[in-house]
């Protein structure tokens, strides 16, 4: 408990506690200015387009189509098929609008032009109000005819929707359902469908483009399991090279043909604290890890901001085979580093979903959030206690959960944990070479003890 008291991690809290306090204020903006600022907003644009008769989208086709994710990191990577089908089938030019803070999530898909994307601070309020507005001059500069929101009742994005100056405004609509008013402003709303993949729900929006403009609401169509497919990044033999490089900085005589590697990822977004399995759990699966394999090296990776945590779980670990990588890679550079690693041991958060473009066997651990909606779309096993107030990270409370005690990542214990790993290793001897892919029924089935994987086709 002493070393919680260094200047380094007091210095960490402050900063936590500083952007909680900033969330805080942004989800009570949100609501108390969102909502009369939706409901006016919606009234203009009616009267804007003939005194509240719909606006008439049928004969308009999506040529430049502009994707609004801007809060997750791990959703921009879920986005992937949806962006892919949109370019593939409308052959329509991609845009994006994203949060600078996570804009290096979605640089690893490769997909949209730099040019193309278009980066909202959100440090401060005078930062993003002036960036709101340089927003809706960019979408009038770029023509932007069609706009997909990818967020979740956000009223923010609702506005920077309905004021984008697209013809074609796709988005989440609560229809009947109590609660989560972002306004009417929406040419083709989508229903909201809490008991599938996000992936799912991304493509509902993209098959929305296509669909009868009758229809209502948005959409009636079953999404194959293919469609959910995520496609691996290409990943250059430099790259590699600089990742055994990396390792072999840390691991004195590191040598990938007679060394497996395990890594941890500790870390989750301040957004969610309650997402993160204790530390201390950490600690004693990779002193596990290390007393049950004499060839398997555990690194912990983390950004510049970690490095001092995750070396003082280095020390706290004490053992040559346990070394901290962060704040020594970038974002992409983790690409190549899970290529040629064997398991990741994660938390719900960004790095379970940057690890889908790879090979690499991950284990994420579940509790707030549920696998059924954000579960990895590559190679993966998802773990969770299923209790009955998981999960409590949700549309209806816009992620702004009351627990104030993480009984569900706590009491998933470090053994249980373990199991898992042991799979990872036994199956990278049997199959070297994984293509990922995800299973959503098995996602979705994986909310008891009993873990179920998501690799391979859709069953």
């Amino acid at each position: 408990m002493l070393a919680l008291l260094r200047p380094e991690f007091c210095f960490a809290h402050r900063y936590t506690m500083q952007l909680m306090m900033r969330l805080k204020t942004m989800r009570q903006l949100d609501r108390w200015l969102g909502i009369p600022l939706c409901f006016v907003a919606t009234w203009s644009l009616r009267i804007a387009h003939g005194l509240g008769f719909r606006h008439k989208v049928s004969k308009l086709s999506s040529r430049r189509v502009l994707f609004l994710e801007l809060s997750e990191m791990g959703s921009a990577i879920i986005a992937e098929p949806a962006l892919r089908r949109v370019r593939q089938r409308l052959d329509a030019e991609l845009f994006f609008v994203i949060f600078a803070r996570n804009v290096e999530s979605l640089l690893l898909l490769k997909l949209i032009p730099s040019e193309n994307i278009f980066l909202i601070r959100d440090d401060n309020l005078f930062t993003l109000a002036t960036d709101s507005l340089r927003f809706l001059l960019w979408t009038r500069q770029r023509k932007i005819d069609t706009i997909l929101d990818f967020e979740l009742f956000s009223r923010y994005s609702a506005l920077l929707t309905g004021f984008s100056g697209a013809a074609i405004r796709v988005g989440f609509h609560r229809f009947r359902a109590e609660g989560l008013y972002r306004g009417s402003m929406l040419t083709h709303p989508v229903v909201y469908n809490g008991h599938t993949h996000m992936a799912r729900n991304f493509l509902a929006m993209v098959h929305a483009l296509t669909a009868d403009p009758l229809q209502y609401p948005f959409a009636k169509v079953a999404i194959a399991d293919h469609e959910t497919r995520i496609t691996p990044a290409v990943i250059d033999t430099e790259e590699i090279a600089a990742a055994q490089a990396l390792l072999r900085s840390v691991f004195d005589g590191y040598d990938p043909n007679r060394q497996r590697v395990v890594l941890l990822n500790p870390n989750s977004s301040e957004m969610l604290p309650q997402r993160r399995w204790p530390r201390e759990h950490f600690l004693q699966l990779a002193r596990l890890v290390v007393a049950e394999w004499d060839d398997v090296l555990v690194a912990i990776t983390g950004s510049a901001a970690e490095r001092n945590e995750s070396l003082w779980m280095e020390a706290e670990i004490g053992h040559p085979r346990v070394r901290s990588l962060a704040g020594m890679h970038t974002l992409r550079g983790l690409l190549p580093l899970y290529s040629i690693s064997h398991a990741l041991i994660t938390n719900d958060s960004g790095p379970a979903h940057f690890s889908a473009l790879t090979s690499i066997r991950s284990i994420v651990l579940f509790g707030p959030e549920t696998p059924s909606l954000y579960g990895s779309l590559g190679n993966t096993e998802s773990l969770t206690l299923g209790l009955a107030c998981s999960p409590c990270v949700t549309a209806a409370n816009q992620k702004n959960s009351a627990c104030t005690d993480a009984v569900c990542m706590r009491a998933l214990r470090p053994e249980i944990v373990l199991e898992s790993v042991r799979r990872a290793l036994e199956s990278c001897f049997e199959d070297a070479a994984l293509t990922p892919a995800f299973d959503l029924q098995s996602a979705a089935a994986s909310m008891h003890i009993t873990t179920q994987a998501g690799h391979g086709p859709l069953h």
